[in-house]
């Protein structure tokens, strides 16, 4: 299901136009995104959790050359599911 579909969804489910929903979905996605910005934990009860891990730095090695490269720290946004969403499945 793509960003499309979504909002095709959306409007069907709520009884409101396609323009409404894809603003509430760009709405929800943006609000989502300047939480996890701000280091806070995003929580869909029934759903899950998304929060921000930061990952260390390591080292790695080039595929094509073998030669050992430094890969830099980087923050992952990591998804928790709810138990109730893991049992519905």
């Amino acid at each position: 299901m793509n960003k499309k579909e979504i909002t095709i969804k959306i409007s069907k489910d709520a009884g409101i136009t396609g323009l409404q929903a894809k603003k509430a979905l760009a709405s929800l996605l943006q609000g989502i995104k300047d939480s996890l910005r701000k280091g806070e934990r995003v929580t869909l009860s029934g759903f899950g959790s998304l929060e921000i891990k930061k990952r260390k730095a390591r080292k790695g090695r080039n595929p094509k050359t073998g030669e050992i490269i430094q890969i830099s720290q980087k923050n992952k946004v990591k998804f928790n599911p709810s138990r109730i969403f893991e049992d519905s499945l």
